[in-house]
């Protein structure tokens, strides 16, 4: 028998988030939109996930206001994500504050097929991937051969960097300036000087995309995977790994503890593993797989590799 009171609680639960079919069959994707959420779009959430009624919802920003959601939310019965895209680096420092839920093959059964030097207990590999020198080979004739030639006075005004990679702008003046993956104190001034050689700063990846469509900037320092990306799409650049050897990165996800939808979650990170999701280009750049006892990440300053 319907009671009065038990109609009402249904009527309330039902609009409780996280209840109904509709919203269930939601995931909502913490990413940094632009290229690399078309990428997403395209090898995961349409071809994947759309056909089994799942909606992907992309919340994008930059990494930063991510993680600082992230911890706001750390208290939160339900959180704004299911699923959160960061770099290792910003993985790892989330993942010390317990805001993950824990990762293995029996939640996600496609990271049986992951490279096992990539895997971590927190979150799943997405791309792996080094960071090099892009030139326009039309413009910078002879390969660059070390970090330093960004620094080179002949490529004044020609010189474009990304502020969201600040980290790895950081990391390398300061080994230009002497440092290393553990002393970015060198560094400071050293990036200071870019400063007066006229380097031009842009808020994107996709700006500096068009910098170097435009032939506005020559040189820029950016992954290599991307790289790849852009010269299939007619942008004029080559890569070039620096003397001083490539800062390796990995792109990661992960389900936050609190996710609205938190088996979706882990259902997105089965997907973004699957192997027509992650299928290689028979023409891309080479790039060595890492090693087991060389993970696939930069270090951070005073942390060992």
């Amino acid at each position: 028998m319907i009671t009065r009171r038990g109609a009402l609680a249904t009527s309330l639960l039902a609009g409780l988030p996280g209840l109904s079919a509709a919203q269930s069959a939601q995931v909502v994707v913490g990413t940094w939109g632009g290229d690399y959420g078309d990428l997403l779009a395209g090898n995961i959430d349409k071809p994947l996930l759309a056909p089994r009624g799942t909606e992907v919802i992309q919340d994008v920003g930059p990494q930063d206001p991510r993680k600082t959601k992230l911890i706001a939310e750390r208290s939160a019965r339900r959180g704004s994500m299911d699923v959160c895209c960061l770099s290792d680096v910003d993985m790892f420092s989330m993942a010390q504050q317990g805001v993950f839920e824990p990762i293995d093959e029996a939640r996600v059964p496609n990271l049986a097929k992951a490279i096992p030097s990539l895997k971590r207990p927190y979150s799943i590999p997405h791309i792996y991937s080094a960071k090099v020198i892009l030139y326009n080979p039309a413009k910078v004739t002879a390969a660059p051969q070390s970090y330093a030639d960004l620094w080179d006075p002949k490529y004044r005004g020609k010189v474009g960097l990304v502020d969201i990679l600040h980290l790895q702008n950081m990391e390398t003046a300061a080994i230009v300036a002497g440092g290393d993956h553990h002393d970015y104190e060198p560094g400071k001034r050293k990036l200071m000087e870019l400063r007066s050689l006229d380097v031009k700063v842009y808020p994107s990846n996709e700006a500096l995309a068009a910098a170097l469509k435009s032939e506005e900037v020559w040189l820029s320092l950016m992954w290599l995977a991307r790289g790849f990306m852009w010269k299939k799409s007619g942008i004029p650049v080559e890569a070039a790994v620096p003397s001083e050897g490539a800062t390796s990165i990995c792109f990661e996800m992960a389900v936050p503890k609190n996710a609205r939808n938190r088996e979706g979650g882990l259902g997105y990170l089965n997907a973004a593993l699957d192997a027509k999701a992650q299928g290689p280009s028979p023409t891309a750049w080479a790039m060595p797989r890492p090693s087991p006892t060389r993970p696939c990440r930069p270090t951070l300053p005073g942390r060992s590799a």
